[in-house]
């Protein structure tokens, strides 16, 4: 194999290890997420605004059908963890790190059988691929698929059950 060929190789896979790449710049917001080290005390949790349902889905339809964009910020296009720091940024006034696996340490860890509205969830859908979504109730979470863009999805699908890998909770 020529060195162009095992560069490139490594090149793909790095770019396909996760769903973000290098974001787009934006403004700070009042609030930064931080990793959970169990220092936060509940009642500065539960100081935090919850996200609801009804907001979520009115972002949802806002957004839907953006399509996918590995880095993307915007209504051109963007990417998993991009979409769910832009939900929880406009929602919440809390800044997400832009990355899955910055995001996966965040909050802390949920049964699946005990989520609530605005839980992050997250998935393996390669060998070191992940993804990212929020729940929304009734089994569903919004995304933003490779496939089809922005969407809403069943965690009773096949793909996502299989996929599925844990919850963690924000606020």
């Amino acid at each position: 194999m020529q060195l162009w060929q095992i560069l490139a190789t490594f090149l793909l896979l790095g770019a396909l290890s996760g769903c973000s790449g290098r974001p787009d710049p934006v403004s700070a917001p009042a609030t930064v997420a931080k990793p959970q080290d169990g220092t936060e005390s509940e009642a500065k949790r539960s100081e935090q605004v919850p996200l609801s349902q009804q907001r979520l889905l009115t972002m949802q339809r806002e957004w839907h059908g953006v399509p996918y964009r590995l880095g993307g910020m915007s209504k051109r296009g963007v990417d998993c963890s991009g979409f769910v720091s832009l939900t929880y940024r406009r929602l919440s006034d809390i800044m997400l790190p832009r990355t899955v696996d910055e995001q996966r340490k965040l909050g802390f860890a949920v049964k699946k059988s005990q989520l609530k509205v605005g839980d992050l969830l997250f998935f393996k859908t390669g060998w070191s691929s992940r993804h990212v979504g929020i729940y929304i109730g009734n089994n569903e979470f919004m995304h933003a698929s490779t496939s089809q863009g922005v969407m809403i999805s069943s965690l009773d699908n096949s793909y996502w059950k299989q996929k599925y890998w844990q919850a963690r909770r924000l606020l």
